[in-house]
């Protein structure tokens, strides 16, 4: 149930069924608001079922923030970043919220699809652990058993982290372990850490288990990359006007007045699913995800804003990592003329 962002490594391409929305006229794809304005019906697929970093979406409903740019929008839980970025390059949904790992490895296998904008710009990735291990640098991790998900972003970044620390994979032992069962693994004393997020896995952990939880983010310790951010394929980028920009728009505006009211973006997500995690967890997980939202070259500018060097960084760390076999030009997997302007 954790697998919420992990990229499950680089399996055969298979089309997800999710149910699109409906096209068989302009009256199927426009509803008119309340004001009698025009809206365009939306259909946004998220990485996972509804957690913490996706209060901004609801709150924008909420605010009829999406409404404002002409958008009706539908959030839908994903099943996993690598399905909703398969869903959206075949035109099954709209536009998708997944992690930029999987939209490097979807581009390389031939998915068409490009990213708006990457809004979790420093990357959640970390080992998390609970603080009775001690551990406070990646040093500390020598002997330990990890549990990690072969084959996805996590797995396959944490060597290059341990040796940007002066360490080798085989100072430590990975225990392969099915996302859904990491934080299991740790409670139960079978691994002592896991790879995971820290605006995810850590705060469950934690409720879970009643104990605190401490990390080791890679992002702190030499090593960052791109996370989550907007996506569509060329259904959407080619076929419906300004819809793209559009939603682009109105996705950064929710995230920054979500950010400035966090209480109430959380709120907003009431109801959102049965897996929806408690409110306490909820709470935690947009406050830590409020920290991913720039880099260097970004502090200041608008959610969403992205600039080359960063999305080149990110390509090649991935292409080291061994996720992109041929790795491509920033155009080929960001479409900045529909992004937001830095």
């Amino acid at each position: 149930m954790h697998a919420r962002r992990l990229l499950t490594g680089l399996i055969p391409l298979a089309l997800v069924a999710v149910t699109a929305t409906a096209c068989g006229g302009d009256d199927a794809r426009t509803s008119t608001s309340d004001s009698g304005k025009k809206l365009d019906r939306v259909t946004l697929t998220l990485n996972w079922y509804p957690y913490g970093e996706h209060a901004p979406f609801y709150f924008g409903k909420k605010q009829k923030i999406f409404e404002k740019h002409g958008i009706d929008l539908e959030i839908r839980a994903g099943q996993g970043s690598q399905k909703t970025v398969q869903a959206t390059g075949a035109g099954q949904t709209d536009f998708g919220w997944a992690d930029t790992p999987a939209v490097l490895a979807g581009v390389d296998q031939g998915v068409k699809v490009k990213s708006l904008g990457v809004f979790l710009q420093t990357t959640p990735a970390s080992v998390q652990f609970f603080d009775a291990e001690g551990i406070t640098s990646p040093a500390g991790l020598k002997g330990k058993t990890i549990a990690g998900t072969a084959g996805d972003a996590l797995t396959k970044t944490f060597p290059i982290f341990l040796a940007k620390n002066g360490m080798e994979l085989s100072d430590v032992k990975i225990q392969n372990t099915d996302p859904a069962g990491k934080i299991a693994a740790v409670i139960s004393g079978k691994t002592d850490a896991l790879l995971g997020y820290a605006s995810d896995q850590g705060p469950t952990m934690q409720n879970k288990a009643a104990k605190d939880v401490s990390y080791l983010r890679f992002s702190e310790h030499g090593l960052n990359f791109y996370s989550n951010g907007l996506i569509a394929g060329p259904k959407t980028l080619q076929g419906r006007g300004d819809l793209a920009k559009r939603m682009t728009a109105a996705v950064s505006e929710a995230w920054a007045s979500a950010q400035r009211s966090p209480g109430p973006a959380v709120a907003a997500m009431e109801g959102a699913s049965e897996q929806l995690p408690p409110k306490k967890v909820l709470s935690e997980q947009f406050e830590t995800t409020l920290t991913l939202l720039h880099t260097d070259a970004t502090e200041g500018k608008a959610p969403g804003a992205n600039t080359a060097a960063d999305w080149k960084q990110t390509i090649e760390v991935f292409a080291e990592a061994g996720l992109v076999e041929e790795p491509k030009s920033v155009t080929d997997y960001w479409d900045s003329a529909k992004g937001i302007k830095g």
